[in-house]
């Protein structure tokens, strides 16, 4: 991934809003990302191409899935020094509650990270954070410098 190299030659090698559109579904779904210090907080903006079941109306279970999934990927490149996304080894994902039609918020925690793989556990909520509507747990495979 070119725009790795390029990030970090312009020293914006941290600018995760910058990685973020430059994945095109992410881009599509117009995931940003909110960085205070050292903890990162993916948001998913509310659209309403994003409902799944009108008669709720709830989000789609595949935009849950891939905002979890990109919500681990963007934790991943923030506390490693790949020159690649990380590639899906595999993820499940736990369906809490109903995604209502507003905005939604993640945050993912490495767990274990090897050379060359990566535990990560994501979590994501819409008005309170102890209430979560999905979680996820993934391995990833690394592409180190």
């Amino acid at each position: 991934m070119k725009i790795m190299q390029q990030l970090r030659d312009e020293g914006r090698a941290d600018d995760m809003q910058a990685i973020l559109a430059s994945i095109p579904y992410a881009r599509f779904l117009g995931i940003q990302v909110d960085r205070k210090g050292t903890e990162l907080t993916t948001i998913l903006p509310y659209t309403p191409d994003l409902i799944g079941n009108t008669l709720l109306p709830a989000l789609h279970g595949g935009a849950i899935g891939a905002f979890l999934e990109v919500t681990s990927v963007i934790q991943l490149l923030f506390n490693t020094s790949c020159e690649r996304l990380p590639k899906t080894v595999d993820i499940s994902i736990d369906y809490l509650r109903s995604g209502k039609p507003v905005d939604t918020y993640g945050r993912a925690i490495v767990t274990r990270q090897g050379r060359r793989v990566a535990n990560v556990r994501a979590e994501i909520w819409q008005e309170e954070k102890s209430k979560p509507i999905a979680a996820a747990h993934g391995h990833y495979l690394l592409t180190p410098v």
